[in-house]
């Protein structure tokens, strides 16, 4: 079998990592989305939506981060 070698592909810029890449797609996605923050609450709405938690949202965010890496092919 042939060896397999490692060489940026077209998704990955030039001079920039894979993780580089998953991690400014990681916070694209959870500044758009509000990812990981919880329920807020909307207008018309009332009640006291659960918030996260510190240590809930850095979870999230670890998660989220992984999966864009899964999805960059680190």
């Amino acid at each position: 079998m042939a060896e397999e070698t490692t060489k940026p592909t077209e998704a990955t810029p030039p001079g920039r990592s894979r993780d580089e890449v998953a991690l400014e797609m990681m916070k694209f996605i959870a500044v758009q989305t509000g990812y990981g923050k919880g329920v807020a609450a909307g207008a018309g709405f009332h009640g006291n939506p659960t918030a996260r938690t510190a240590e809930e949202y850095a979870d999230a965010l670890i998660q989220l981060f992984e999966r864009c890496r899964g999805v960059v092919g680190v």
